[in-house]
């Protein structure tokens, strides 16, 4: 089976032209369509909101074209507040999930206004002394502990997981939290990462649901919203289905009529933190064949590398790979597919069945567009490549550029120890 590219061999073409491999292409199109569909599959929810998870694909320019369907930033870090209010998100549309938080990042957390999400217990106090008062607005994210199974199978183990509030202390955190001055409260849960079933949010919604009627009646407490967080994942192999958001969306529907709307929480507002479902599918990596060799493996040798797109090394990731122009030719080559990072885990693909690749082939390796540029490093002294919008009208923007060794050095600035260094770019 294969996956279709959301661009052509004649685009990319032009597009390598201007810009040199590798770089992260970004589909303008497939984003705005995709933040539509979220937007209306909750529709009947009046508060709802998607706040992009920013550690997705932290770009301004991708945060800008969602912000025209009201989204808000989930922000994990001082930096990615930093970018959603260089934005103009203002604190209503700005999350604060963080866990083992420094207190300058809680500090600038609430000078922006932004919804704090506290991560554990023992946050209550350490917020308290770092910024003085408790916000009359807060959050904690909850763990129920155990395994997380569905109809088909185990999903994941929040028991394992670093994350949250066990339900004892959840309770307990929220009557301490409203003794301390605040008002309006929010439940926040991620349980399963990159879950491909249409069950996953309704499942989820309904223990945040029962959970929240529980807190209401314990603590007495304001609930004002439900934040499901993310884990809608994007089918990576091409046999997967693809999650349908509408289905989704009225899967939790139907819970929130069953257990919050008799319960008298009907005007609780529902919110998402959704990045890979976002951005994913609307992203890839484009790529050139360099080198080939041929031992006790078919090698193709690309010219980007695990710096560029890492979950394969470090996860054995599964990344589809079209070879541009030869869609329709058989798969009948056998390849690992590699960079040239000093790590034999740098592969993109292992024993992968492709079209025969002759150098110079330009390879898309699909679904980069979430943590794929925003997870990237500098080992080896390799560079960050750029990233590139594909517009609606068929247009480029250029939306990072590529970075230097200028920049790579620019840490070392203050000292004199590199000035009379020597390289491509310094005449």
């Amino acid at each position: 089976m294969k996956k279709k590219p959301f661009v052509t061999k004649e685009q990319l073409e032009e597009i390598v032209k201007k810009y040199p491999t590798p770089f992260h292409l970004y589909d303008e199109k497939g984003i705005r369509e995709n933040a539509k569909a979220v937007k209306e599959a909750f529709s009947w929810n009046p508060g709802f909101r998607e706040y992009f998870a920013v550690k997705a694909t932290p770009n301004p320019y991708i945060l800008d074209i969602l912000k025209e369907y009201d989204c808000g930033c989930d922000c994990a870090s001082l930096t990615e507040l930093m970018l959603a209010d260089s934005q103009g998100f203002d604190g209503k549309h700005i999350m604060f999930s963080s866990n083992d938080t420094p207190a300058e990042e809680f500090k600038f957390a609430n000078e922006l206004g932004a919804i704090i999400n506290l991560d554990d217990f023992t946050h209550i106090d350490f917020l308290e002394k770092t910024i003085g008062k408790i916000p009359e607005t807060i959050s904690c994210r909850y763990n129920p502990g155990g395994v997380f199974k569905m109809s088909n199978g185990i999903m994941d183990n929040p028991g394992d997981a670093k994350y949250g509030f066990t339900h004892e202390q959840i309770i307990e955190g929220f009557k301490i939290l409203k003794e301390k001055g605040a008002k309006h409260f929010g439940v926040h849960a991620f349980l399963a990462s990159n879950t491909v079933t249409n069950e996953y949010y309704p499942k989820l919604a309904r223990q945040l649901f029962e959970l929240v009627v529980e807190l209401r009646d314990k603590t007495g407490c304001d609930i004002q919203f439900i934040n499901l967080s993310g884990g809608v994942g994007v089918p990576y192999t091409p046999d997967q289905t693809p999650n349908d958001i509408r289905v989704i969306g009225q899967g939790v529907k139907e819970a929130f009529e069953e257990i919050l709307v008799p319960a008298g929480l009907g005007n609780i507002s529902i919110y998402t933190e959704m990045g890979r479902f976002m951005l994913a599918p609307y992203g890839c990596l484009v790529t050139k064949a360099i080198h080939e060799k041929h031992t006790y493996k078919e090698y193709i040798g690309v010219d980007a590398c695990a710096v560029n797109l890492m979950r394969p090394a470090i996860y054995g990731a599964y990344h589809h790979i079209t070879v541009m122009g030869k869609e329709d030719e058989p798969c009948d080559h056998k390849y690992d597919v590699t960079g040239s990072l000093c790590e034999n885990c740098d592969k993109f693909a292992i024993d992968r069945m492709l079209p025969k690749i002759d150098m110079g082939d330009l390879l898309v390796i699909h679904d980069a567009g979430a943590h794929g540029f925003s997870m990237g490093y500098n080992y080896n002294g390799k560079l960050r490549s750029a990233e590139v919008l594909l517009k609606e009208d068929g247009s480029t923007q250029l939306i990072r550029r590529a970075e230097t060794p200028d920049d790579y050095f620019r840490t070392f600035d203050c000292f004199d120890i590199l000035k009379d260094m020597k390289h491509p770019e310094r005449k």
